[in-house]
């Protein structure tokens, strides 16, 4: 009875640090960034360009542009992360709307860069910390980088190249370079709160019975396990597993954690690098989580 009030406790502060990383993520781009013409990288930089040049409003945009990209995270991600994500970008736009009307902070450039990408970042990251997204292309990004030797942070990055590029030839190309600063800024505050967004994470797993976790853990992340023996000093006889995922997946392991039957015991450690392929979802590993 207390895991599952533990657990319901943990959800409704989860969705109370999501929402306050929406508002603090919109605060920094209505008061700080948009006004002084410096763009977001993503779906929100891609919303920023066309509200600019259109009559369409930019939170309008944000939710009708992520909607291909959550359906890409649902399909890999699960339920829990499209619920979570509507959610934020959801209280995202919204809260838009409400600090548009608010006066600028500063119309000096550079204090509008460095604060206004300090503050998206803390907010950014906030949100990834507590299962969140505000931009879809972090789910496209991660289904690439599953699939290619690609990080996520550099499918990101190549991204934002292409849109800070476009409106450098639209605004000018010192507002691009004050966006790319801003990005350089915002994706080290990320990386400060959230623990790395495309960093690779070690999770070990032990377990009485590692088949089901395994199970879930391959249908719900795609991602294999390695399975070893362990031995606890009073526990006795342990199923140890070692796998290896990005951190915005982490959340998803710990869900997975709490709806196995079987008491489980994880440590994630950070990964400074990778040497080798990633076993990729092939047909005789799906034969086996099958049977």
């Amino acid at each position: 009875m207390s895991k599952i009030k533990n657990k319901n406790l943990y959800h409704i502060f989860s969705f109370l640090m999501i929402t306050f990383g929406a508002l603090l993520a919109s605060f920094a781009l209505e008061c700080f960034l948009i006004p002084n013409t410096i763009l977001d990288g993503g779906v929100t930089g891609i919303s920023i360009i066309l509200s600019k040049i259109s009559i369409f409003s930019m939170g309008i945009l944000i939710i009708l542009l992520n909607i291909p990209f959550l359906y890409i995270g649902y399909k890999n991600m699960g339920k829990n992360f499209l619920i979570k994500a509507i959610y934020s970008m959801i209280i995202f736009s919204l809260s838009l709307a409400v600090f548009g009307k608010v006066d600028v902070i500063t119309d000096q450039m550079l204090l509008a860069t460095v604060y206004g990408g300090l503050l998206l970042g803390v907010g950014c990251g906030v949100v990834i910390r507590f299962g969140g997204c505000l931009d879809g292309t972090e789910s496209v990004a991660i289904v690439i980088s599953k699939c290619f030797p690609i990080s996520v942070g550099q499918i990101i990055l190549l991204i934002n190249l292409v849109i800070y590029t476009v409106a450098g030839l639209i605004f000018g190309i010192d507002r691009a370079l004050y966006s790319l600063l801003t990005y350089f800024i915002t994706f080290k505050v990320i990386d400060f709160v959230s623990e790395g967004l495309e960093q690779a994470k070690a999770a070990i797993i032990i377990t009485d019975n590692g088949k089901d976790i395994s199970k879930e853990i391959y249908r719900r992340l795609g991602r294999t396990t390695t399975k070893l023996e362990g031995e606890g000093l009073i526990s006795g006889s342990k199923e140890v597993l070692y796998c290896v995922m990005t951190r915005i997946e982490i959340p998803e392991l710990r869900r997975i954690a709490e709806d196995v039957e079987d008491p489980v015991f994880i440590t994630v450690t950070d990964v400074s690098s990778i040497i080798g392929n990633h076993i990729k979802s092939t047909k005789k590993i799906k034969d086996i989580v099958k049977k």
